[in-house]
């Protein structure tokens, strides 16, 4: 283990699964899960969504491979051929995932033109067949991510009907993104915000399907919501407050997991990542690639703007070294002292 943040093996996926930070494409990369580790040691971290047909006919390796310290990780396929999806799952077991989870809910123009994604909400038994072709490729848990409906579909009867599919398939369990997707006439991004929540739906279902695990996602921007959401779920799914603000991370080992050593600070954090990034320049990478990730570090601190320019600009400069890192955290830490 590469970090000196002490992270337990021995927390069971069911626990880590109280608290889980959302995939997100050409976000939750390698190195942004590094990062969200060094901030939560217990919750469950997923890869952005790959897409069967990647591993199968691309470069493995670079798909699928991370750095233990990330565990527990989830790998979220995306796709619709349950022969391809198999393989993919078979080729994915050496790697040693957490679980493997099958994306059911994003909305995108590329994902629907590959058949997969929210759009399978309209085929539950397609989707079944998926799930029964991954386990039998795994001893790993399968799981879906999911929205509460698409399009006109009756949320009532179309996600109990969908539901209901999963189990028979013999899903591990379900995460539930609170919102329709409207795969006509919005986008992505719309669909992230303007079709209502409906938290109360997703609680229904959480009951009907006990003892099945159920996780709740979406419009969940702060832990307090996150806490109250608990009351009625399996474990709460946070997605863009988790990116953008990450160092509300740092509190969810000791609110939800009842750990009680420290919580991680920013000096500890960003002298961590600093050593990460040493080692990634050595193997040929580039800087910028991880502090993208780190902009939102210093959220709320007097300094946070020049910190986040440093990360962003100067970090992207040819060259660039773990100088960068050093010089953003002094952008904050005399304005800190002095506060």
């Amino acid at each position: 283990m590469t970090s000196s943040i002490d992270i337990p093996a021995t927390i069971s996926l069911d626990q880590a699964r109280r608290f889980s930070v959302a995939p997100m494409m050409d976000w939750t990369d390698r190195h942004c899960r590094y990062l969200h580790r060094l901030l939560t040691r217990n919750a469950l971290l997923f890869t952005e969504m790959v897409t069967s047909a990647a591993i199968v006919h691309g470069d493995v390796e670079r798909h699928l491979a991370f750095d233990a310290f990330e565990q527990p990780v989830a790998l979220q396929l995306g796709g619709s051929d349950p022969a391809e999806l198999a393989k993919a799952v078979r080729l994915a077991e050496p790697y040693g995932y957490a679980e493997i989870n099958l994306n059911v809910g994003c909305p995108s123009d590329r994902v629907q033109s590959g058949r997969f994604g929210a759009c399978l909400m309209a085929e539950p038994d397609l989707v079944a067949e998926c799930v029964r072709a991954m386990r039998d490729a795994t001893d790993r848990p399968v799981t879906v991510k999911c929205r509460i409906g698409i399009d006109d579909q009756d949320t009532e009867e179309s996600l109990d009907r969908f539901a209901d599919a999963m189990v028979a398939a013999g899903v591990d369990a379900l995460y539930v993104h609170a919102r329709k997707a409207w795969l006509k006439g919005l986008s992505p991004k719309e669909n992230r915000t303007i079709p209502p929540l409906d938290y109360p739906r997703v609680h229904r279902l959480r009951a009907r399907l006990t003892p099945l695990p159920v996780m709740i996602n979406g419009g969940i921007d702060t832990l307090e919501l996150a806490e109250a959401e608990m009351a009625h779920m399996d474990g709460v799914m946070l997605g863009r407050a988790a990116y953008h603000n990450p160092m509300l991370l740092a509190e969810v080992d000791t609110r939800f997991f009842g750990d009680t050593r420290p919580a991680p600070t920013l000096e500890t954090v960003m002298g961590e990542m600093s050593d990460y990034a040493e080692r990634h320049l050595a193997e040929g990478g580039r800087l910028n690639t991880i502090t993208r990730h780190m902009l939102g570090l210093a959220n709320g601190l007097p300094g946070a703007r020049q910190f986040r320019q440093i990360l962003s600009v100067d970090a992207a400069r040819r060259g660039a070294g773990v100088e960068v890192l050093d010089r953003a955290m002094a952008a904050v830490r005399p304005l800190r002292s002095a506060g």
